[in-house]
């Protein structure tokens, strides 16, 4: 066996490229490692020479992807032609399912490159007819939910169980977060999780700035908490608070901090949702897209549920507000309903971290290198 090991890998959004940097790590450990592709600051730390920003790759929906086609197909062929100029022997393609599975799939028709997806695509919920794809051009598909997992193994398909790093998240101490961001602890604190994607902050906001202003009416000592992950996301949310009198404070990576601190969240459905309800900040779960997304998608989903945390206990414990039913009132509203059922909450907390378990990286690595 080779000593060294070529790979390509792609990730496209925040997310993935924590994922990317984790594999990365456990990888290096028994192999030397050449490797091309796209990602974020956390998989350049581990030496990849990202080809260009990893944010071109954040588009999702149906309209996006459309008006920017001529980009998208440009950066597949780009990078399909250095994966084959380079000769590497795997691919990972890292969430980012539609794009890298178009790789994935030029790839197998013109080498034999293996192929591994890390984060399977949704295929459970959605356009189930791209299973076809994944058993004929992905070698390695891997799920970090067990009912992704169960759902792959029903159909024969080599699937491996990752688990989630928010297994081992833990809340941290209010004391020390109030200290760390001078913080006043006769404030109430609800944070706020507008979403990592632009379009997502865009779509979200108007409905969360006029929650905010009606929550404040009756809540006065409130202080909103909006962690995010980088200065842009900073910049367009503050474009949407800075003429209004609301108390909020905004932080780059500080998500653990905030939600510990807040009995409750407002987030946009994704894996922050999932964040939420790890570290006891009770989420209501809010999805807004353009009229034609939803009326598409709406005809196309095969579940009622959406939020992870739901979909981990496999019913909606958290409330799921979605297009016309995400409304400043009704998010008032739910918020209420929680407070009611905070005890059983709690419960539900813990056994979802135990849904959270998988084989983790070291494992995923040594599957990679024996494919």
């Amino acid at each position: 066996m080779k000593d060294s090991i070529k790979i390509g890998i792609i990730a496209g959004e925040h997310s993935g490229d924590i994922l990317g940097e984790n594999f990365l790590k456990a990888l290096k450990k028994i192999k030397n490692v050449e490797m091309y592709g796209v990602g974020g600051p956390r998989m350049e730390s581990q030496g990849l020479k990202s080809e260009f920003d990893f944010n071109n790759l954040n588009i999702m929906g149906l309209v996006e992807p459309m008006l920017n086609y001529s980009k998208i197909m440009s950066y597949k062929n780009d990078l399909c032609n250095l994966f084959l100029d380079k000769k590497i022997d795997i691919f990972i393609g890292v969430d980012s399912p539609d794009f890298n599975m178009q790789i994935q799939k030029k790839l197998k028709r013109n080498s034999d490159i293996k192929t591994v997806q890390l984060v399977t695509p949704s295929i459970w919920a959605w356009r189930k007819g791209r299973l076809k794809n994944v058993k004929k051009y992905t070698d390695l598909s891997v799920s970090l939910f067990k009912f992704e997992h169960d759902f792959y193994k029903k159909y024969d398909l080599n699937n491996i169980l990752l688990g989630h790093h928010y297994a081992d998240l833990e809340k941290q101490e209010v004391s020390s977060v109030l200290k760390k961001y001078d913080l006043d602890k006769k404030n109430k604190y609800v944070s706020i999780l507008p979403g990592s994607r632009k379009s997502e902050i865009k779509n979200m906001m108007p409905t969360y700035l006029e929650f905010m202003k009606l929550y404040e009416r009756t809540n006065k000592k409130v202080l909103f908490l909006i962690p995010v992950v980088n200065n842009e996301d900073a910049i367009l949310i503050e474009s949407f608070l800075m003429e209004e009198k609301i108390n909020y404070k905004i932080e780059i990576g500080a998500a653990n901090d905030f939600l510990s601190l807040s009995e409750f969240s407002i987030v946009t459905s994704g894996t922050a949702s999932l964040q939420s309800s790890v570290l006891g900040s009770h989420p209501i779960i809010c999805y807004k897209t353009s009229t034609f997304n939803y009326f598409v998608i709406s005809r196309m989903i095969q579940t009622d549920i959406i939020g992870l945390p739901n979909l981990l206990l496999s019913e909606k414990v958290f409330p799921e507000l979605v297009q016309k039913a995400c409304t400043p009132k009704r998010i008032l509203l739910e918020i209420q309903k929680l407070k009611i059922n905070k005890l059983l909450l709690n419960q539900k907390t813990n056994l979802i971290k135990k849904n959270l378990k998988g084989v983790g990286f070291n494992s995923l690595a040594d599957a990679v290198i024996n494919l």
